[in-house]
């Protein structure tokens, strides 16, 4: 009789992985082989006039590349470079995944365990989500920055975690991951939740739930019955036609899947009015208080001010009134050159601990965690804290909001960081330009319409 080991079963449920991956010896999985539980499949497929990686399904052939392989005796060997990151996928390295039974997931009548409550947005989008899992369908749900999307998806993942479902949460950032994994583990109490991002310690262990960045969806393939992909307009995924493909690889044939954004791209919103995408909004925060519009204001040539080491003297005042009120605020720029060639122009404003941040720096973390705790009172970023990050009383303000840098969505994101908290519903978000752009005015289209919609639905005070 025939017989498996559950730990190599968990391992390799759902995923394909290289050898090196898999903390089992060469025996063992040629025994499972051998008996059926366990299956290869080449790395790199010939497509077409060119390749395929069976991990990544990347087809460009610019991010294909040869080399002399010590397996194949010293013979060119093909490799993808596009998942290059994650191990090496060659031409003679093939991919495992487990063909035995499913494991079985157990997780009991109703493994949720939150008290708090929904607004009525959030209890009509809900209901939507459920009724996806329930279908298996595809849901976009389009919800406002603080519109507590997390807590619209509770109910619905509880509902499939108790009918044995295996679920995923992907999203585009290590940060989403790392934030989300304590949040759901600490509602979903009984149930294994996995954190998978590059260097995660859980990237062993088989989850009733896995939180992961879109990255790591590379490695799974008919993994799971629900896929939730948060902030679906993120850079790289909006970007990224593979990541896109590794969303579809990692689900099911017949598989609910649920995508949350606040600021969906052109073909979403068209898609969504032409009838061809089923969607739910919610145009409201779960505080009920409308959204903090953008103002825009004309500051002048204000790289040239940069190059005299002065500020605008809009700028310079707007900063000065929050350093007086002892408000905290970030001040967005276009770049790490600008933000660095501004930082000591701001520092002598005025006596406050004032900090930069940007996405490659070593401390970026801790710097958060210091504007979290109010020890740092003024923060200049660059784009990379325009989602993913709430304080509770803060204004914003962008300096060269004409850059391309930011686009409509990014402007809507960081708009989005303003009045978040019930305590503090409202705040400033200020536009500092040298010439207003179809992005500036489409984010205040597109914040003014949410608020209008909102009121319609009487989901907002007033």
């Amino acid at each position: 009789m025939n017989s498996f080991s559950p730990e190599l079963q968990h391992h390799l449920s759902g995923r394909f992985l290289l050898q090196s991956e898999i903390p089992f010896s060469e025996k063992e999985l040629d025994q499972h082989i051998a008996q059926g539980f366990v299956s290869e499949k080449p790395g790199i497929l010939p497509f077409k006039k060119s390749w395929k990686c069976s991990r990544c399904s990347n087809t460009n052939p610019q991010l294909f590349a040869a080399f002399p392989c010590a397996r194949c005796g010293g013979k060119l060997c093909t490799y993808c470079r596009n998942c290059i990151m994650m191990g090496r996928v060659s031409s003679c390295t093939p991919l495992f995944t487990w063909t035995g039974p499913e494991p079985a997931i157990s997780c009991g009548l109703h493994p949720l365990q939150w008290e708090g409550a929904l607004s009525d947005g959030q209890l009509h989008a809900s209901s939507q989500v459920i009724q996806a899992i329930r279908t298996k369908t595809t849901l976009l749900v389009w919800a406002v920055c603080g519109a507590g999307k997390t807590e619209v998806l509770f109910a619905g993942i509880n509902k499939a975690l108790e009918k044995g479902l295996r679920v995923c949460i992907a999203t585009p950032r290590t940060d989403v991951v790392l934030e989300l994994a304590p949040r759901f583990r600490k509602v979903f109490p009984g149930v294994p939740v996995a954190a998978l991002y590059g260097g995660s310690e859980d990237r062993h262990h088989f989850a009733p739930l896995t939180i992961a960045t879109t990255h790591q969806l590379y490695r799974f393939e008919d993994a799971f019955d629900l896929v939730i992909v948060d902030e679906v307009d993120a850079f790289p995924f909006t970007m990224d036609q593979t990541l896109q493909a590794a969303v579809e690889k990692a689900a099911k044939p017949h598989s609910a899947r649920c995508f949350l954004t606040a600021t969906p791209n052109r073909k979403w919103q068209q898609e969504c009015r032409s009838g061809k995408l089923s969607f739910v909004t919610i145009p409201a925060r779960f505080h009920r208080y409308p959204l903090p519009v953008p103002e825009c204001t004309w500051c002048g040539n204000w790289k040239k001010h940069f190059e005299k080491k002065r500020l605008p003297s809009g700028i310079t005042k707007w900063v000065e009134i929050r350093i007086q009120a002892g408000k905290q605020a970030l001040i967005f720029l276009p770049n790490i050159k600008l933000m660095q060639k501004a930082m000591p122009i701001f520092q002598a404003i005025g006596d406050v601990i004032m900090d930069s941040v940007h996405a490659g720096d070593p401390d970026r973390k801790a710097k958060v965690e210091k504007m979290r705790s109010k020890e740092t009172q003024i923060l200049l970023t660059t784009t990379i804290l325009e989602r993913g990050v709430t304080f509770p009383n803060i204004d914003v303000a962008v300096v060269g909001a004409e850059d391309p840098i930011f686009t409509e969505a990014a402007l809507v994101q960081i708009a989005g960081r303003v009045g978040r908290s019930a305590d503090f519903p409202a705040g400033a978000i200020t536009l500092f330009h040298y010439g207003k752009t179809s992005a500036m005015l489409k984010s205040i289209r597109h914040i003014t319409s949410m608020n209008t919609e909102a009121k319609k639905r009487g989901l907002i005070h007033g």
